[in-house]
């Protein structure tokens, strides 16, 4: 077996979440379309209701490059931006060896450095919005 693409870079899920709104659920009618359009769907739905629904580019950025003392990995920054940690248990299950590598001052400072550039998700309602859902298996 060979790997014809090998990945380059893991996507963020403000990253797959744009990539997806980009996407148009209708294209070739095959007989797959109706699983495409579902797995489209409930990804999207997925997405919007994690933090990724209100991320930006500039604030990841900013986010990116406030981090950079702190000598995080790249899968833990990503991580941080996924999940937006909002205390400090959280935080030490993203970061390696957190309590040896962090004191509880820096721990504090990158939950305020996160608050201040990743907006807060909004509340989701739970309710399945059937007619976005239809929208998508009819296409």
């Amino acid at each position: 077996m060979e790997i014809v693409n090998a990945r380059q870079s893991t996507l963020t899920c403000f990253e797959v979440l744009n990539l997806l709104n980009e996407v148009s659920p209708t294209g070739s009618k095959h007989r797959n379309q109706k699983s495409y359009s579902t797995l489209l769907y409930a990804t999207k739905k997925y997405l919007r209701s994690r933090p990724a629904s209100v991320q930006t580019n500039e604030g990841i950025g900013k986010l990116i490059r406030a981090l950079k003392p702190f000598k995080l990995t790249p899968a833990e920054i990503l991580q941080v931006i996924d999940l937006r940690p909002t205390s400090g248990v959280e935080l030490s299950l993203i970061i390696e060896e957190a309590e040896a590598r962090l004191t509880s001052e820096q721990e504090e400072k990158i939950l305020e450095i996160v608050a201040q550039n990743l907006p807060e998700p909004e509340a989701q309602d739970t309710e399945v919005d059937l007619a976005e859902h239809r929208k998508y298996l009819n296409a």
